[in-house]
């Protein structure tokens, strides 16, 4: 069955009509694709997208916001109300290298679009055409293309450059593709959608020495692996069974691996902690700093924590996720719709967005694929038409045109 079919709704004109440029968009996602761009190095991305919007005939096309962002404004038939609703999507890529063999497969070495932001890139693209064409609407849609959403904070860059003041929508929506459902599937949660996440690092300062006299040193190696197995019990013994959080200690650098009989005087741990609710994400601090420092004066030595707080829960409000619900619902019908998906333990920088203004976070199915930051993970095309529908409905719906329009 074709994704039309699929589709097969009353309030569907606006996929009917995107459907039509299937092969227009596919092939714009896929030279995106081919040539992925760090955060805030997405130039070429950004001058691809400017010319797109141009094309379209958007209204006002804004770049250099938050560095190498992009906003385009369409304005309705009417514009009595005054009203502005922001659709966001990310643009930069990851340093990955692929294993894909398809034509359109990355030309930069150590580059990857391995999260699909090329294609939430194309479907608001898609949607910027659509709303130009129609302008069914009364206000404005305010087309928000994001930098550097992969670990740079693009999001937090585009607000400090004054992106809401400049455009001061009253909500705003955003979806990330989801190999986890089926494509035509669409998944949002009235609450948490995404954890928030912090960057850890621990330094242990022991002593070195000879590996056959340990007891003339103090092992920062053996401090540090007691401080790995204590840290686990953080979360099983002080975060209640109804919270979530998570703590991994992901790499260990100490001493020299060709010297396997020297005791290193130093051993660094980095790693990541992820909760949804500021009190749990506090206590894990705080116990985090008195463990690190009990665990190390045990054994003679000291250790520091460095605890950085990157980016915040995304927490979708409560009316808006219902309402995009309701959206995703009217245009691929309410038995794809999941409306409580279960939150992920991942982060996205769309958290300092819906910080600011209140708005939702979508999952969008596409089934089959490799996962994200997977090297073979590649955009389903076939969903194109169908994100793009449902960004353009947001607005639609969001800001209806008066009656006699």
């Amino acid at each position: 069955m074709s994704m039309l079919q699929a589709v097969d709704r009353a309030d569907n004109g606006a996929y009917r009509r995107l459907a039509g440029w299937h092969g227009e968009l596919t092939a714009f996602r896929r030279d995106l694709h081919a040539h992925p761009e760090l955060g805030f190095e997405e130039k070429r991305t950004a001058a691809r997208v400017v010319a797109a919007l141009r094309a379209a005939g958007v209204d006002e096309i804004h770049e250099g916001i938050g560095k190498t962002g992009v906003v385009g404004v369409v304005h309705g038939a009417a514009r009595s109300s005054g009203r502005m609703v922001g659709l966001r999507a990310d643009m930069d890529a990851l340093p990955m290298t692929e294993e894909n063999d398809f034509a359109w497969r990355s030309c930069s070495r150590g580059l990857m679009h391995g999260c699909g932001h090329d294609g939430h890139t194309t479907m608001l693209v898609g949607a910027a055409r659509y709303l130009a064409e129609t302008r069914r609407f009364d206000g404005s849609a305010v087309l928000i293309f994001q930098p550097g959403e992969e670990g740079f904070a693009g999001a937090k860059a585009m607000i400090e450059d004054g992106l809401f003041e400049r455009f001061p929508v009253e909500s705003v929506y955003a979806m990330h593709n989801w190999p986890s459902l089926p494509a035509g599937h669409i998944g949002i949660n009235p609450g948490p959608m995404m954890a928030a996440a912090d960057r850890i690092e621990i330094v242990v300062h022991g002593k070195g020495g000879h590996g056959a006299h340990p007891y003339l040193a103090v092992d920062p190696v053996l401090v540090a692996a007691h401080i790995i197995t204590a840290a686990q019990s953080i979360v099983s013994r002080n975060v209640s069974p109804v919270d979530s959080a998570v703590i991994s200690l992901c790499a260990m650098q100490a001493g020299d691996s060709g010297a396997f009989s020297v005791i290193p005087r130093e051993a660094k741990l980095v790693g990541t902690v992820r909760t949804f609710r500021p009190e749990v994400q506090d206590m894990v601090e705080e116990r985090l700093a008195r463990l690190v420092d009990s665990v190390a004066v045990a054994f003679g030595a000291t250790a520091s924590l460095h605890y950085q707080r990157t980016y915040p829960a995304t927490i979708n409000s409560p009316e808006h996720a219902e309402f995009a619900a309701d959206v995703a619902a009217a245009l691929v019908g309410g038995d794809k719709v999941v409306r409580e998906l279960p939150p992920s333990m991942g982060a996205e920088d769309f958290s300092f967005m819906l910080q600011v203004r209140p708005g939702a976070y979508l999952r969008l199915g596409q089934g089959g694929s490799a996962f994200l930051h997977n090297t073979r993970y590649d955009f389903n095309d076939e969903v194109l038409p169908l994100g793009a529908a449902l960004f353009a409905g947001l607005v639609e719906r969001s800001l209806p045109p008066p009656a006699d329009h």
